[in-house]
């Protein structure tokens, strides 16, 4: 840190009033922020490769020259471990458009401009900032090639797939990843002088005040096809991007390539670029299982469950993907236990925190994984009752009118049994009768969705108060076997307070709300 002060000292002339180390994210390096006696920033960076940091440093310069929008050098260390850069601020792409993932992946139009915006940049960088460029400076490799795509995929293999124990053959799989690999570097149109950016992403997409994109965390980069920038943003794990708007995304950055080179037909492009979406896919499972199992990093953990459903919504389009042992793979990989109960679309950015995703942890040695919890903030008390129609439907005490009132009587009714008929929806005969049978899991399937999006709206927007009740003839079985599982389902899922009242048998329980 010393030596970083010492930088800015010679730079400034004068030592920093204030430093503020700055969140960083994936990175070994560190970020800090540095204010002088006016109020003015700068960020100032320590590192752990030269490397990596000579090749930010180069390409940062190279990208001035071509009048990209980059921050700028201001001082280096001799080593160039130690660095000042400009001060982009604190304001990403990826937290502007927060509450299009929250809303669950419904962006406002503002928040779709400032995305096409960003994607209409990305072709300027990628082909004018590849003009000149001097790839030899690139950290760790100049040129997406081959062997590169091979050390990804084994990487995918060894710290994720073979950490879930799924059986397959090595060699097969070995010779489906050479394919692929020579599938993704052979292209006339791609493979031409095109900087690929490679953790392009909205973290590293820094907003102005007028809204327009400066780019950041680009010395990964290295030449490259076009397709593996446009893959890695718009089938970013924790992105959510609906599918209209993410046709329209690569409608824009279509059209802007053309502005810079002669493109491809659509229809090779788009076949091209789902090429890219796999291969971008497991390479991201490979980086989240390093960094989320070994390296205990929980952004990466909690990233798990929405890019397995970007590989299961991937496996059933009607892209035609010519790997017959990858292909069975993948989809045995989606469909193991592990990942079946995952919600897929939890992230971070979606407010959920993971407890644990660990497939090393997923056996029946290890007892039933446990896996998300929404991080409640807001005062929201869900009250579930069960109740008989005879009796009337419950009345809401808050004031508020009452909420869903669902109707359990279409199900299969234990109650016309002698066995059944002295028991409720709590004892385990009558639970083994609903699930054997199974029309009650179908129903409560449905239910489950909706309550979900209504609670996380809910929460989202500060309410206190939120009413769910069940119906049947008795309120004995069917509906107190459902208001017990939803309010299980919804304190399992977002930890907030739920209160339980099975009116018809006077049985009242409070779910306490679960402290962080």
């Amino acid at each position: 840190m010393q030596k970083l002060i010492e930088l800015y000292k010679q730079w400034k002339g004068a030592e920093p009033a204030n430093i503020q180390q700055i969140p960083g994210g994936g990175s070994n390096r560190t970020y800090f922020r540095l204010t002088d006696q006016d109020g003015q920033t700068v960020v100032g960076v320590i590192g752990t490769s030269r490397d990596e940091d000579h090749a930010f440093i180069y390409l940062t310069e190279h990208f001035n020259r071509r009048k990209l929008p980059v921050p700028k050098v201001l001082a280096a260390t001799d080593d160039q471990l130690r660095y000042l850069q400009t001060d982009l601020g604190s304001v990403s792409l990826f937290d502007t458009i927060r509450g299009g993932r929250e809303a669950g992946g419904r962006y406002t139009l503002k928040e779709q401009e400032l995305l096409k915006r960003t994607i209409r940049e990305l072709p300027n960088i990628q082909i004018r900032g590849a003009r000149g460029l001097d790839f030899s400076n690139c950290y760790p490799q100049a040129e997406f090639d081959v062997d590169s795509v091979l050390f990804d995929l084994n990487y995918f293999k060894y710290c994720f797939l073979k950490a879930t124990e799924l059986d397959f053959h090595e060699l097969k799989l070995e010779a489906d990843f050479r394919l692929l690999a020579k599938d993704l570097t052979n292209d006339t149109y791609a493979m031409g002088d095109c900087f690929l950016y490679r953790d392009f992403q909205a973290r590293n997409v820094m907003l102005d005040r007028d809204g327009n994109p400066w780019f950041i965390d680009y010395q990964g980069g290295r030449k490259g096809p076009y397709y593996y920038d446009l893959a890695s943003f718009l089938w970013q794990a924790s992105a959510r991007y609906p599918h209209k708007l993410r046709r329209e995304l690569v409608y824009e950055y279509y059209n802007s390539l053309k502005n810079y080179m002669e493109v491809p037909p659509v229809r090779h492009f788009v076949n091209r670029l789902s090429l890219f979406v796999l291969f971008r896919t497991l390479q991201v499972l490979g980086a989240y299982g390093f960094r989320g199992y070994f390296e205990q990093k929980k952004h990466f953990i909690e990233s798990i469950p929405p890019a397995i459903h970007n590989l299961r919504e991937l496996l059933s389009s009607s892209t035609p993907f010519h790997y017959p042992c990858l292909m069975d793979v993948l989809k045995r990989l989606t469909e193991l236990p592990q990942f079946q109960q995952i919600e897929t679309v939890a992230s971070r950015a979606d407010g959920y925190k993971t407890t644990d995703l660990n497939p090393y942890k997923a056996h029946p040695q290890d007892g039933p994984a446990t896996f998300s919890k929404y991080d409640a903030q807001g005062p929201l008390v869900v009250k579930v009752y069960s109740f008989s129609y005879r009796k009337g439907i419950p009345e809401d005490e808050s004031g508020n009118g009452g909420g869903y009132v669902f109707d359990c009587r279409s199900t299969h009714n234990p109650g016309r049994y002698e066995p059944y008929k002295q028991l409720t929806g709590l004892d385990e005969p009558v639970i083994r009768f609903l699930e054997d049978d199974g029309e009650i899991l179908t129903f409560l399937d449905s239910v489950y969705k909706l309550a979900d999006a209504h609670v996380r709206r809910y929460i989202q927007r500060g309410f206190t108060s939120l009413m769910f009740s069940f119906g049947c003839t008795g309120g004995q079985h069917r509906s107190v076997y459902s208001a017990q599982h939803l309010a299980e389902h919804i304190h399992e899922k977002f930890g907030i307070e739920v209160r339980i009242i099975h009116r018809e048998q006077n049985i009242s329980q409070t779910l306490e709300k679960i402290e962080d």
